[in-house]
């Protein structure tokens, strides 16, 4: 039985996302020592018989209507945020406020100027010991946190080369219908923010360099789709009939950019490529990487997540790429779960979050990625943007 101060959580939001933090909080004590006991304490949301249920299914203690309340009680340590982007905000800034941890969902919000504040407060809320971390959750998937550690030990070399794509295909029917995830009011961006977002962040995480330039292009290729349930006030989605209303599509389907970086700790700054969809036709989440560096390369495609692909121009010049199968125990949180060769899924990455959240929080200095870290993805995201309104203009971040 352990003996570990508990960490008490509220969590804000109960679908997909808080499905998925849900497993974490439970799954990670299970596996991992840690220096503090989650609690799944209590769970916010709108739907009083919607939030009832998800507490049930999910493992939450107890339940409320108003994410305020979470704040308030004197039970709660921790606010995680698991809501659409246009409400980050002002949660954590109320929790930050009140003196609770905060792990917030990315993007760190909608807008720069919303997560320049937010960094603001997180700081200072630091040097009280109130800590903010917002939830790139790949940077958990043990093939590039290995790969982070290869290019960390200059197996590499200089990089040169940073291609990164994200490539999904769940939009692609174009009588599919809207979702808050196709209204720029509530979600900041299109594909370029839902999951353009963590090919940047994995990009400047693993590399060590900042993307300081961009230039862009958007493109939206259903501009309306019907409205269901919700949508249009029926409480429920319903079926789609033919003659459903039609609502505005407000955000980008589809995101490609050229990026150059700043270096890092190296002489010269790579050259990028990003491309992010949701009508890639059979691609159902590639969350893909390669990096081409002076001595080596590496190569990595989340719909393959347990094996990373390595070349090393001295080692084997005319064999080409090698397969590591990532789950070796001397791999980045391999050896707590399963004998060799046993892979693990999408919902591992989230434990893992929470591992190093929780073991950050004990240790008492501030986990990664941190606001700043989100924040300047935010610029990214900004800067991409602002280039696509302009012809493509580079655009400085």
């Amino acid at each position: 039985m352990t003996t570990a101060k508990p960490l008490r959580v509220g969590m804000v939001g109960y679908a997909f996302m808080g499905a998925a933090h849900s497993h974490a909080w439970r799954t990670a004590p299970r596996f991992f020592d840690l220096p503090l006991q989650p609690q799944l304490t209590a769970v916010a949301g709108r739907n009083a018989d919607g939030v009832r249920a998800a507490a049930k299914k999910l493992g939450w203690e107890s339940v409320e209507t108003d994410w305020r309340r979470l704040i308030e009680r004197d039970d709660i340590d921790l606010i995680d945020i698991c809501t659409p982007g246009d409400t980050h905000a002002e949660i954590a800034t109320a929790a930050l406020e009140a003196g609770k941890h905060v792990l917030c969902e990315k993007p760190l919000a909608n807008s720069v100027e919303e997560a320049e504040r937010m960094t603001v407060l997180a700081e200072a809320a630091a040097k009280r010991g109130v800590f903010a971390m917002c939830g790139f959750s790949y940077r958990r998937t043990p093939a590039l946190a290995l790969a982070k550690r290869m290019v960390h030990e200059g197996r590499l070399g200089t990089i040169r080369h940073v291609r990164a794509q994200y490539l999904q295909d769940w939009l692609s029917d174009e009588n599919a219908p809207m979702t808050w995830r196709l209204d720029k009011s509530k979600s900041g961006s299109g594909s370029l923010g839902d999951i353009g977002a963590h090919s940047i962040d994995a990009a400047q995480w693993i590399t060590g360099q900042k993307i300081t330039g961009v230039s862009a292009l958007l493109e939206t290729f259903v501009p309306e789709r019907p409205l269901a349930g919700d949508l249009v006030g029926l409480g429920g989605h319903g079926d789609i009939g033919q003659d459903a209303p039609l609502g505005t599509v407000t955000v980008d389907d589809a995101a490609i950019f050229s990026a150059r970086f700043d270096g890092g700790a190296a002489s010269a700054g790579a050259i990028g490529v990003f491309e992010a969809t949701r009508y890639a036709l059979g691609r159902k989440n590639a969350m893909r990487l390669e990096l081409n560096g002076t001595k080596a390369s590496l190569a990595f495609d989340f719909e393959d997540m347990n094996a990373l692909s390595f070349y090393d121009a001295a080692e084997s010049p005319d064999a080409g790429f090698r397969r590591i199968f990532v789950t070796e125990p001397e791999h980045p949180y391999v050896g707590n779960w399963w004998p060799t060769g046993h892979g693990l899924g999408y919902e591992h990455g989230f434990t893992h979050q929470v591992v190093d959240l929780v073991t950050a929080i004990g240790d008492g200095r501030q986990p990664e990625p941190s606001f700043a870290d989100a924040l300047q993805v935010q610029r990214v995201l900004a800067a991409v943007e602002s280039s696509a309104a302009n012809s493509s203009q580079w655009q400085k971040v």
